[in-house]
């Protein structure tokens, strides 16, 4: 059990990171929907970073475990460079991938105040293809997505994710539609400029 420590440090960190980050992209997609009620929106915005962070956490302790473990002989150029291990090459390189999308979206997070809204949302987006490159890396690199309960873990987010983010788009489709009919409905004399008389001085 001692000589497997790290290998064990190394799937259960990368297991209850993927479930962390998991359930920050659920709550930030229901919150983007307006599908979460709180008693505040500070309150759901506090939750969603306090997931995210704590999933780089536990990415940190699966990294570190991997490194520490002697069982696959991981190397930091293994766990930092895309396709550099000779063990399952892509599928590690799939968490490699995952590892840096997820730190570009908490970074951007903690500097949301300094960057446009543009930037910020474009950088968040990548929260999809995040749970997708995790997700694949969770079934072909993970050695406990063979049992029952992980596999049903993980059909399960798949349908809950993907069934929210039909229901946003949705939601952004209506939304758009009931701005271009207020648009619309508004006399163009109301839309447009008002004319500023400057005063001459005569």
């Amino acid at each position: 059990m001692s000589s497997q420590l790290f290998w064990y440090v190394a799937r259960s960190g990368g297991l209850i990171a993927w479930a962390l980050m998991t359930a920050s992209i659920i709550l930030g997609i229901a919150m983007g929907a307006r599908l979460v009620k709180a008693p505040t929106q500070a309150w759901q915005t506090d939750l969603h970073r306090f997931l995210g962070a704590l999933s780089v956490v536990f990415v940190g302790v699966h990294v570190g475990g991997l490194v520490a473990d002697s069982y696959v002989h991981f190397g930091w150029l293994e766990v930092f460079v895309p396709f550099a291990s000779k063990w399952k090459t892509l599928a590690v390189a799939n968490g490699v991938v995952a590892m840096y999308l997820l730190v570009a979206v908490e970074i951007t997070s903690l500097l949301r105040r300094y960057l446009s809204r543009r930037l910020w949302k474009a950088v968040h987006f990548a929260s999809y293809p995040l749970f997708a490159f995790t997700t694949l890396h969770a079934i072909t690199a993970g050695t406990d997505t063979r049992s029952t309960v992980m596999a049903w873990s993980l059909a399960t987010m798949l349908i809950v994710v993907g069934a929210l983010t039909i229901t946003r788009l949705q939601v952004a489709e209506e939304k758009a539609a009931r701005k271009l009919e207020r648009a619309a409905a508004t006399p163009r004399a109301a839309r447009a400029p008002r004319r500023v008389e400057v005063p001459t001085g005569r």
